[in-house]
């Protein structure tokens, strides 16, 4: 059985500020630096094969903390990265609420297809899903590969990866950072979640991931 784990990156200071981070390349903030260096000692526990990541910094960086540990290469795919907000990018989201509220209140609604300039959740779910198919064909059946990713883009990828509808896929709760969920891979069932928002801490709730 081959296990996927799809991990989030750590904290940044855009997270803490409530700014829409989508492909911008912000950094991991000291919070996030030590969330990975926590979460990467429970990871390594899981002996992983391999470890692949969105090649923006914050998930990079995250990444490197179980490298660190594992001695395993990072190997980088440009389809983890996070969904592409456009205009959105860089603000708050009270700003967002102010300036383009008829876009916030699509993806509030959690609608496909926001702005023209924003990348739709079927185009973001298909592109994160071909990443995370192609990091588990990196590893022998049976064997473990973390991913490291972006919140949005975990959870769109996972639903189009296991088949889940959109009305199901917002069932579930944004995934925290540095918490990831766990996949597990099998001829006769395919894919299938095993544990979801998993970490080595305890957070206060966060709105969903932009």
């Amino acid at each position: 059985m081959t296990r996927l784990i799809v991990w989030r990156h750590g904290n940044t200071d855009w997270n803490a500020e409530r700014r829409v981070q989508g492909q911008t390349d912000v950094p991991l903030n000291d919070l996030g630096q030590q969330q990975a260096v926590d979460a990467a000692e429970l990871l390594a526990r899981l002996g992983p094969a391999a470890i692949v990541s969105s090649d923006l910094r914050r998930a990079a960086d995250t990444a490197s903390a179980l490298a660190a540990l594992t001695g395993l290469a990072v190997h980088s795919d440009r389809r983890l990265r996070e969904r592409y907000f456009g205009p959105w990018q860089g603000l708050t989201m009270a700003e967002v609420t102010q300036t383009r509220p008829a876009e916030h209140a699509r993806w509030k609604a959690g609608e496909a297809v926001v702005g023209d300039d924003i990348e739709t959740l079927d185009d973001l779910g298909k592109r994160v899903a071909d990443g995370l198919q192609a990091a588990a064909d990196l590893v022998p059946a049976g064997a473990t590969v973390v991913v490291t990713t972006h919140g949005a883009a975990a959870r769109q990828g996972i639903g189009h990866l296991v088949g889940w509808p959109a009305e199901q896929l917002r069932t579930l709760r944004a995934l925290q950072n540095c918490h990831w969920v766990e996949l597990t891979h099998d001829t006769e069932r395919g894919w299938q979640i095993a544990a979801y928002n998993v970490g080595p801490f305890t957070q206060v709730p966060v709105p969903p991931a932009v």
